[in-house]
């Protein structure tokens, strides 16, 4: 879900279909302040949002063909097994290259796609061949950097 205003932080959804939802401004510091206090909550930081001066809250679908790695994280949520461990690791590979400067920002979701297709996901692992699939993950993302 699309929501450019970057208020609503999460939805949750019960079994009778009313929704609550998480509201704050569109800034860091309340998540990282209650990540560092749990499970109690202080007086925070954070400047509390004023409802009159919100406006209009908007949401849409995304486009899967614009937000491709979106796209690629449902496919492997779908497939399963090791294809999740493959997907984060190219990942975190490819994030890595770009930080240091030597990919550009649209190559990370290649490499991923690039790292999944080469991938013959196995259904049902045991953490050693998530592991494995891991290490193989990052290697591929080098291999195909170096065959460039």
């Amino acid at each position: 879900l699309i929501h450019p205003e970057s208020i609503v932080h999460s939805f949750v959804e019960f079994v009778d279909g009313s929704v609550i939802a998480q509201l704050g401004r569109a800034d860091m510091c309340l998540p990282i302040q209650y990540a560092l206090t749990y499970p109690g909550r202080v007086g925070g930081i954070a400047k509390r949002l004023k409802f009159e001066e919100l406006g209009r809250l908007t949401f849409s679908r995304p486009d899967m063909e614009t937000f491709r790695a979106l796209s690629l994280g449902f496919d492997v949520a779908r497939s399963g097994g090791t294809a999740a461990a493959v997907f984060n690791a190219a990942n975190e590979a490819a994030v890595k290259e770009f930080l240091e400067g030597r990919i550009k920002f649209v190559r990370i979701v290649e490499l991923i796609e690039q790292c999944l297709s080469k991938h013959n996901v196995k259904t049902e692992v045991s953490l050693e061949e998530l592991l494995e699939a891991d290490a193989w993950a990052r290697r591929e993302v080098s291999e195909l950097l170096c065959s460039v």
